[in-house]
């Protein structure tokens, strides 16, 4: 009986060590920063020191896309592995009084995924996937959850709660919330330093309402004075000179990101930590912003709610000492869909079948010549007209306005030659419009509740629905 109890003992410290040994992942997701709004990417009105700190030291992803070109279906992507053609979230749908609409209860994660070989779990921002109480409520995926379960109580930075858990902690709606979900994000690194964790820190800067503390917005009001009369407006207090205020938040946000690199370096965990920072979708233009004078979009075409580059293509830099090449740059075609399997390899956890996703690890660890690449990326989007944007390589084609016309011309773009997308070449390439043709099809899923042409009945049964089980 010694004998057994020792047995069981040594194994269960082998197990443990083994957990251990796992590397811990942080991924940082901004909501609606575009791919220009940072300095190691362009951004020329303000610097953001931290986040070029990443690049300096890590990798920069020049060709890295978001799930979608608005909040929900990105997050469902992201967290799933399957594109917009795919995933069970494919827009902004509400429920009422709090929350979007929900995942399937039996939807695999990543933070499920991860939990199976040990990983902690914590989530620090805002979710937009499930209801509270739903079956996918965020604490249905994560050990910790602190932040937004709803994108409406997220459009403003003076909240009168967030949720602590399954738990509503009830605020005086005059305190910055960014700063609280900061605090705890830094709280379960420093209670999980052990490892393994997975933290998903999904930031609320700088979506919407240009809320900031004044002491971070006051020296760019002395910069932009031009601006002192603009009001902007959206959820909760006014804001007076709004191109201050979002400096402010950008500067603000980036020194977060400095404090969570200089913890793992404090806990002597930054080795066995791989730290991933992107954006959610393009940049928008609502209360008050002014993209434009910021030129958040750099060199690409749109913004929030396009499937033009600016709407989706977004930053990604990924940050792993020792493991990473300092000041490396990847032009490798990736997307937010990519994210399951990079963590599933990451642990060492075997990919589920029927995901879209393609792990990035092996460009992330100077293997280029083994990294898979896509056959094609996807996206549609249902509001404004309905549309649908494809990329094959240098190639990249779009439709638009498919609510009014189911046969909706392909527009083509050579990106290799034609960032901007201000040249359609659909004329001259009729072989390669060929290609895209059918896969504007076949990239997708019918469903009851997405479907692209609202006076053609779904199909119903057209096929078991794709799920990444």
């Amino acid at each position: 009986m010694k004998k057994l109890i020792a047995s069981l003992v040594f194994v269960g410290l082998v197990a443990s060590a083994a957990a251990a040994s796992k590397p811990n992942i942080i991924y940082i997701m901004l909501d609606d920063a575009g791919y220009g709004d940072f300095s190691c990417y362009g951004q020329k009105k303000f610097t953001t020191p931290s986040i070029d700190r990443m690049a300096r030291e890590g990798m920069k992803f020049t060709q890295h896309y978001s799930g979608s070109t608005v909040c929900a279906p990105t997050r469902c992507s992201l967290m799933t592995g399957l594109h917009t053609g795919h995933c069970y979230v494919r827009g902004n749908k509400e429920v009422q009084p709090e929350g979007q609409s929900s995942m399937p209860a039996d939807i695999v994660t990543i933070p499920r995924m991860l939990k199976k070989v040990g990983y902690k779990t914590g989530m620090f921002g805002k979710w937009g996937l499930g209801a509270p109480g739903s079956p996918s409520d965020p604490m249905e995926h994560f050990d910790r959850f602190y932040g937004y379960n709803c994108q409406r109580q997220a459009h403003t930075f003076y909240p009168t709660h967030l949720w602590s858990d399954n738990k509503k902690e009830i605020l005086d709606g005059e305190t910055y919330s960014f700063d609280l979900i900061h605090e705890q994000t830094l709280k379960f690194i420093r209670d999980n330093a052990k490892g393994p964790f997975f933290a998903y820190v999904p930031i609320t800067i700088p979506h919407a309402a240009m809320h900031v503390p004044e002491e971070e917005a006051a020296p760019w009001r002395k910069k932009w004075p031009q601006f002192e009369k603009t009001i902007g407006k959206y959820r909760g207090p006014l804001v007076k000179n709004p191109v201050a205020a979002f400096a402010g938040m950008m500067t603000r946000m980036d020194r977060s990101i400095g404090d969570i690199l200089d913890l793992l370096k404090e806990l002597k965990i930054e080795k066995n930590t791989v730290v991933m920072f992107t954006s959610d979708n393009g940049p928008h233009k609502e209360g008050g912003h002014k993209p434009d004078f910021f030129d958040s979009n750099g060199p690409l075409k749109g913004y929030k709610r396009d499937l033009y580059e600016g709407g989706i293509r977004a930053p990604l830099i990924c940050w792993w000492p020792g493991k990473i090449k300092a000041k490396s740059v990847s032009d490798h075609i990736s997307a937010h869909w990519d994210l399951l399997p990079t963590a599933c390899e990451i642990a060492g956890i075997k990919v589920p079948k029927n995901v879209d996703g393609i792990s990035y690890l092996p460009t992330l660890t100077g293997r280029a010549n083994q990294q898979k690449k896509h056959e094609y990326l996807y996206w549609e989007f249902h509001e404004r007209g309905k549309k649908q944007a494809l990329r094959i390589g240098k190639w990249k084609a779009i439709r638009l306005n498919l609510a009014k016309n189911r046969n909706a011309p392909i527009e083509l773009y050579d990106l290799s030659k034609d960032i901007g997308e201000e040249k359609n070449i659909a004329a001259r390439h009729p072989d390669v419009v060929g290609r895209f043709q059918p896969l504007f099809k076949t990239a997708r899923i019918e469903s009851e509740v997405f479907t692209l042409f609202p006076d053609k009945p779904a199909a119903k049964k057209k096929g078991k629905r794709k799920k990444n089980q």
